[in-house]
């Protein structure tokens, strides 16, 4: 299910080489960008430091001139503005470690920029695929697993469904072109799911000699 990814990919985003029959359908890796905005949720905390730059600018302008108002307030839109390059940096740096992959077989994850670990989720665990469209094509495709199928939200974080703690839902998230994805992940799954499997039953030999 999980994978330490110390050692050397013998395929890009993959901890071992594929078994026979099986194929990349689709790589990619979330946007940096719409990464910080969606899961680090930079609008909130820009946001949060320009109120703060409001508040203290509205408590002080009957008390000091204009310009000093905005200069005493002025802080706190420095601060928020590192802090938000800080977000982004980190988001960047998260998507430019991740693979996300979709065979014919299986969805992997390769997730982490400290400590990689690479997900390796069966079609025949994934209950589930929920499609949520940002903007500008990008989106989040979460994967519903089975109840047998238990993962750590900290250890996939981000790229989870936001606050599915107690049953985490891995998540191909800000991905690019989505719609495009989702669909070969459902016609890769349908495919895999509606291939009939033959049961071998080895004949009794004392049967057959009746």
């Amino acid at each position: 299910m999980t994978h330490d990814d110390f050692a050397t990919e013998p395929v890009r985003g993959l901890p071992e080489t594929p078994p026979e029959g099986e194929h990349i359908l689709w790589q990619g890796r979330p946007s940096g960008w719409w990464l910080s905005w969606e899961a680090l949720s930079l609008p909130w905390v820009a946001g949060y430091f320009a109120v703060l730059a409001v508040w203290r600018f509205g408590t002080i302008i009957d008390q000091v001139p204009l310009m000093q108002a905005l200069t005493l307030s002025l802080p706190f839109l420095i601060l928020g503005a590192i802090v938000c390059a800080i977000l982004l940096v980190v988001g960047i740096i998260q998507a430019r470690a991740t693979v996300y992959t979709i065979t014919n077989r299986r969805v992997a994850m390769r997730i982490g920029a400290a400590l990689t670990v690479t997900l390796n989720l069966p079609f025949s665990q994934i209950a589930n695929a929920d499609l949520r469209k940002g903007r500008r094509g990008t989106g989040t495709i979460a994967l519903d697993l089975m109840d047998d199928t238990k993962l750590s939200y900290l250890v996939c974080w981000p790229h989870v469904r936001p606050w599915r703690m107690r049953r985490p839902e891995p998540a191909l998230r800000a991905i690019p072109d989505v719609d495009r994805v989702a669909q070969i992940l459902s016609d890769a799954a349908e495919t895999r799911v509606s291939i009939p499997r033959v049961a071998r039953v080895d004949s009794n030999p004392a049967m057959a000699a009746e």
